[in-house]
């Protein structure tokens, strides 16, 4: 079956909620508004996620998988994801569940006029620690990339895969992705979506990662956006 839209899965000690992951995705394969695949990315779990990401993907024609040999980072498993993706559109969302993908339509029908659409989580269903610390790192990196987003750690996006495919990935980029679909000159659109408390599992991202990786990745974003090579095209003998 030739698909349209790859949604990335990066899973990393998540077993107690593979289950749900699979009934919610395979739920939405059969309303998506395109064509869908589902590539889950292990991020070198520990636990038993591998057995029962490989038992999903014999059940279901559209779920793949790859595999890390070692943790290497959220932001590893997305750029793997750009990597291996074959559709022209790509996306994510994160193992926890705290977003659905049913609201992958609402982003999708914006798709056609931007290059990225990413979701803002309303009602937050998160602790008051959690929800400040986020609000803090969003508006630091407002300050370095003047990019205009709301909740860029919003784990509900679709890309433009030539777009995704042009990103320098680094270590904490994922925080980054309108600022660098805004460098190649895209368009980017912000949509509200809905937000759900994590039913199971553990969060792997504390109130020191919230605050100060932002604070250095921001660094990191101002010497790539001062590197950074764009060009066009005009005329090819090709």
């Amino acid at each position: 079956m030739d698909y349209r839209f790859t949604i990335i899965v990066p899973v990393y000690n998540e077993e107690d909620n593979l289950q749900r992951v699979e009934k919610e995705l395979a739920s939405y394969l059969k309303i998506a508004s395109v064509s869908t695949s589902i590539l889950f990315v292990n991020d070198g779990s520990q636990d038993n996620s591998q057995a029962l990401i490989e038992d999903i993907c014999n059940r279901h024609e559209a779920f793949e998988y790859i595999t890390f040999k070692e943790n290497r980072g959220l932001s590893a498993a997305i750029k793997a994801g750009f990597d291996f993706a074959e559709t022209a559109l790509v996306g994510y969302i994160d193992s926890d569940l705290q977003t659905t993908p049913e609201d992958f339509n609402s982003l999708l029908e914006h798709i056609d006029s931007y290059d990225l659409v990413t979701g803002v989580r309303s009602e937050r269903k998160d602790s008051f620690v959690k929800n400040m610390s986020s609000k803090i790192a969003n508006g630091i990196r407002r300050a370095f990339t003047h990019d205009g987003m709301d909740d860029t750690g919003c784990p509900l996006k679709v890309i433009k895969t030539d777009y995704a495919k042009r990103i320098p990935m680094f270590r904490g980029l994922h925080r980054f992705l309108p600022a660098m679909i805004m460098l190649q000159n895209g368009k980017v659109l912000q949509v509200p979506v809905r937000h759900f408390p994590r039913l199971a599992g553990t969060a792997k991202f504390g109130l020191w990662n919230r605050l100060l990786g932002p604070l250095m990745d921001c660094f990191a974003y101002l010497w790539m956006k001062k590197k950074y090579i764009n060009y066009d095209v005009c005329k090819s003998s090709k």
